[in-house]
């Protein structure tokens, strides 16, 4: 849906003076951040809160100010460094992508979309906003917290359709204003305001900066016509599979399966700084099948490796 030309400009410039006066101060927004250093942290805060992503971020790129600092290390150190994220796939990605960079780059993070696109595990989402927030493109970003603010600021929904649509992307295409730096201010101004305000849960109308101009609110603030489904955790594989990369985190040597199975006491092993993981993995109780899918998974999915009748990191 058009927006009149004069309401766009109103909203670019309300939301840039309001980002201006209360944006976080996270160091990947940093001007003497790195391309490197936002690559980063746009992987690791895929389904993971800021809280939880910046200590982590802070050490990762201590470790490895540049990419071919992480690609000089095996796989495994990255999934090692990666802590309890979650979603630790990720780290077997951005180590891909950091080979990728010095094979293909120079060792520089490109700044162009579709080569940015065509690293290792970076989808459209990503490949936008490190063109834009790294080197001041113009790029449609399109996340969860934009999709809410435009689902309420512009078509009146309590709620973005479960899944992204082009409608949507039209619409975040149109909305971008011209010049490159304001749409780079215009990307993060409307992200920060749907993480601090227009949240999906309980939105902080009296403190938006452009709940006058807000659809949603004009229609009365009609629920959403669908319930979000929150992802399943406990008695999960995927529980299981956390625990289990958990224990490979802290072993300095191969893990033997039966370990896994039963408390290394009984088994005669001398369990070592994977004690208190392997406590945890043993508290869930899992079915013998529920682990083996587990371990099976980790396997396929490259992030464990059997070595001397062992599991481990891969090397």
């Amino acid at each position: 849906m058009p927006v009149a030309t004069q309401v766009l400009t109103e909203l670019h410039e309300s939301l840039a003076d309001w980002f201006a006066a209360v944006a976080r101060d996270l160091p990947w927004r940093s001007a003497d951040c790195s391309p490197w250093g936002v690559l980063v942290s746009e992987i690791m805060l895929q389904q993971t809160p800021v809280v939880r992503v910046l200590p982590v971020w802070e050490e990762w790129l201590r470790r490895w100010p540049e990419p071919a600092d992480l690609a000089r290390e095996p796989a495994g150190e990255a999934v090692r460094a990666w802590g309890r994220l979650g979603y630790p796939r990720r780290a077997l990605r951005l180590h891909a992508a950091a080979v990728a960079i010095g094979r293909d780059h120079g060792g520089k993070v490109p700044a162009d979309y579709s080569e940015l696109l065509a690293l290792p595990g970076v989808g459209s989402y990503t490949a936008a906003a490190v063109a834009a927030f790294a080197f001041g493109r113009r790029e449609t970003v399109v996340d969860t917290n934009i999709r809410r603010v435009h689902a309420r600021l512009f078509t009146g929904t309590a709620l973005p359709a479960p899944a992204l649509t082009a409608a949507e992307m039209r619409l975040a295409a149109g909305l971008l204003p011209v010049d490159g730096g304001a749409s780079v201010r215009w990307n993060a101004s409307v992200m920060e305001l749907g993480a601090l305000v227009c949240t999906a849960r309980a939105p902080k109308c009296s403190a938006c900066p452009v709940s006058g101009r807000c659809a949603w609110r004009a229609a009365g603030e009609p629920p959403p016509s669908y319930t979000p489904k929150g992802q399943a955790w406990h008695g999960t594989d995927r529980q299981v599979r956390g625990a289990v990369v958990a224990v490979l985190r802290l072993a300095d040597a191969p893990v033997p399966p039966e370990m896994f199975q039963r408390p290394a006491a009984d088994l005669g092993f001398e369990p070592s700084g994977i004690a208190v993981p392997l406590a945890a993995l043993h508290r869930l109780n899992s079915a013998p099948e529920q682990l083996e899918r587990a371990l099976a998974g980790l396997l396929e999915d490259g992030l464990a490796e059997l070595h001397q009748g062992g599991y481990r990191l891969p090397a």
